[in-house]
């Protein structure tokens, strides 16, 4: 395909970095980046029509039989913003896309591991780029919005060890953002997932040293307690947050016994003892539930 022979004879000049004279890179870089959105289109489609599902399996197989996969993670830090924006979205639906059957993105990535120690510490976890994907999330467009979230997962739990230095510099601004744009976000989904993601993170072993940082931050706890609260008081439950609040229920219990704020604030303290009172009894009305009903089944 002449689109990922173009690309790669680009990116090629862009990791080289021989060209002295500033008009003639800047002509490539302007072309590099044409071409990346040109392969964004074939994967996801123009906006008018639907993405052709055979060029999207020929574009990535052509990508991986060239090694431009792997240019293009080395190359990510040295693109221009729009640029790496749209490489990031080529990179994650790469990740989807079967050839033959086969996800052919994950037997690459298992034969050149060494690429996710380049795209971790290299460029998304060491940059400013990290923030966007909590905007990235929460964009209308589901195809974006799904590829941001399967990325954002991707880099906080595949290198635990990366991940735990990478949150222990930045656990100010990414818990801070990450309650107030993802856990407080009015999708439903969205604020689901982060739930979900933030409970992996923090009860990884090796971020046990950031968890005690989050656990001790007032605000960032008095935060997350406004975005409990609406879950647990929340009449249709789905069985999976259930089993999660009864699982945990002491815990919780005890967590909430001790929990204040600086100042008083009668509103905080009902909704607290609202929230104790809906846990405490709710282990009786999951077991009665499940005894009497055949559709409360929990979800692996």
């Amino acid at each position: 395909m002449e689109l990922v022979l173009q690309t790669r004879d680009l990116l090629i000049f862009l990791d080289q970095n021989t060209e002295t004279r500033e008009r003639k890179r800047e002509e490539k870089m302007s072309e590099l980046s044409k071409q990346i959105l040109e392969m964004r289109i074939v994967l996801f489609g123009n906006g008018q029509a639907e993405p052709n599902p055979d060029a999207c399996a020929h574009l990535a197989r052509e990508l991986f039989k060239h090694d431009t996969f792997r240019l293009l993670v080395v190359c990510l830090p040295k693109l221009d913003l729009g640029a790496r924006q749209n490489a990031t979205h080529v990179l994650a639906n790469l990740q989807r896309q079967r050839v033959g059957g086969r996800l052919i993105a994950s037997e690459y990535l298992e034969n050149n591991l060494d690429l996710m120690d380049v795209l971790l510490p290299g460029y998304v976890l060491g940059s400013e780029y990290m923030k966007k994907f909590f905007t990235y999330i929460q964009i209308p467009n589901f195809d974006i919005a799904s590829d941001a979230q399967s990325t954002f997962k991707e880099l906080l739990t595949r290198h635990r060890s990366t991940v735990a230095e990478f949150l222990s510099a930045n656990d100010d601004w990414f818990f801070q953002g990450y309650n107030s744009q993802l856990l407080q976000s009015p999708s439903n989904i969205t604020r689901r997932h982060a739930v979900k993601l933030l409970g992996d993170m923090l009860l990884d072993r090796s971020n046990s040293a950031v968890m005690v940082r989050y656990d001790s931050n007032k605000t960032i706890q008095l935060d997350t307690f406004h975005v409990f609260k609406l879950f647990v008081a929340n009449q249709k439950k789905p069985p999976e947050i259930i089993s999660v609040l009864v699982t945990n229920r002491s815990k919780l219990l005890r967590f909430l016994g001790d929990f204040s704020i600086d100042k008083e604030d009668e509103q905080f303290e009902a909704d607290k003892a609202q929230v104790i009172k809906e846990i405490a009894t709710l282990e009786i009305i999951g077991e009665r539930s499940c005894t009497d009903a055949d559709d409360c089944e929990v979800e692996s």
